[in-house]
């Protein structure tokens, strides 16, 4: 079975993308070296032998506006269909073909990395909307969100939370997204080393709070499998955008992805509280120092006191040090809760921060990196499942 079709007198990028596939996607390619696209789709798949297939590329120098046309009745007919396009879009373009039924846009000149993740989300989204068109369960789950949090700043919130979706990146490839929520200053771009091209404040606009392929279209694609939505540029924005429309983009994704990750700005900001609401699960992070230890627990005082705190939590104890002068006794009584992961002070995690790579993205030994493994774990459903009752166990630095 062909498992991806192309349509493109480009022989050379039939050579891309075959190189892509036989690079660990599984399934063949089926090419049709031509420009003239099928005035119906059943002319398409009768030259298949009416055969299933899940991604429809429609390569270079196949006529746009034709493109357009054929993914439109495509999108009525067989919905479940991925159909990539392959153009360099202009501005404005990617909202018209995303309408059109495109769920993605290729540029000609990507690399043979770039085709293969591609391709794997395109795969990824068929099987999403076949489950879609059989008849749909009640109540169906949503994923995971995870809100990592911190009252005082500089205690590496965003190295954990990059970290984080990396290691569930493993765990559920191309099924996890990171988000960041501090929308003034967030370094989840420099950490994962991303020059996104779109960001927060795109993926709250209307047309994408209203259509989840659109808003897929703002994501950034990371290389360790997973996708990032990155905070704005300009530090202004942020005022733009309303904790009404951080809830609606936070439930979009959850339903789209098995896991959210989010990235929030130090306190508690309205946003803050608004994914709050929203997460399943609250990691807090604290430094092995007076003020932080203080400041996590007056924010938790004040959390229990609205009733905003999600039911599974879990405290991590970041940079810890047993010559810091504090043990985990001491700051388990003044958080009020049992510390549940300790991640020691490591130069690796510090390099990895700086060169934009997150830690758990290479093979690195490192206590560091077991405890960020620890960690990650945690969100495991089979370990959720066989360790329910050593959620919270005593750790030691």
């Amino acid at each position: 079975m062909s498992r991806f079709v192309l349509i493109t007198p480009d022989a050379e990028f039939d050579q891309r993308l075959r190189q892509a596939v036989a690079g660990g996607l599984p399934g063949s390619v089926q090419t049709f070296f031509t420009n003239v696209l099928p005035s119906d789709p059943a002319e398409l798949f009768g030259a298949l032998n009416q055969e299933q297939f899940e991604v429809l590329i429609l390569g270079p120098e196949v006529p746009v506006e034709e493109a357009l046309r054929l993914a439109t009745v495509l999108d009525v007919r067989a919905p479940e269909l991925s159909v990539i396009l392959v153009t360099e879009p202009e501005s404005g373009f990617v909202l018209q073909a995303m309408r059109s039924g495109i769920r993605d846009i290729m540029s000609p000149a990507a690399d043979v990395a770039q085709i293969r993740i591609m391709l794997e989300r395109a795969c990824q989204s068929f099987a999403s909307r076949q489950r879609t068109v059989e008849p749909k369960q009640a109540h169906a789950p949503k994923g995971m969100v995870i809100g990592v949090f911190s009252p005082k700043g500089g205690v590496g919130k965003t190295t954990i939370a990059t970290n984080i979706a990396v290691g569930l990146g493993k765990i559920a490839p191309m099924s996890v997204v990171i988000v960041d929520l501090d929308l003034q200053f967030g370094d989840v771009a420099s950490g994962l080393y991303l020059n996104p091209e779109h960001t927060v404040t795109d993926a709250v606009t209307p047309s994408a709070s209203q259509d989840s392929l659109v808003l897929k279209a703002f994501l950034s694609v990371h290389p360790a499998g997973i996708y990032a939505l990155c905070a704005p540029k300009d530090p202004v924005e942020a005022d733009e955008i309303t904790p009404e429309q951080v809830s609606r983009l936070l439930e979009q994704l959850a339903e789209e992805f098995q896991y959210v990750v989010v990235d929030t700005a130090p306190g508690l900001p309205e946003v803050g509280l608004a994914a709050l609401e929203q997460c399943t699960d609250a990691v807090w992070v604290t430094g092995m120092d007076v003020p932080s230890v203080r400041g996590l627990r007056a924010g938790l005082d004040i959390l229990r006191k609205l009733d905003l705190l999600p039911e599974t939590r879990h405290v991590v104890l970041n940079m810890a040090d047993s010559k810091a002068g504090l043990s985990v006794q001491d700051v388990e009584a003044n958080v009020g809760a049992p510390v549940d992961v300790s991640l020691p002070r490591s130069k690796a995690v510090a390099l990895s921060t700086n060169r934009g790579i997150p830690v758990l993205q290479e093979s690195i030994k490192d206590p560091a990196v077991k405890s960020l493994n620890q960690l990650v774990e945690r969100f495991n459903p089979a370990w959720r499942a066989t360790t329910q009752r050593q959620l919270h166990r005593r750790v030691v630095v």
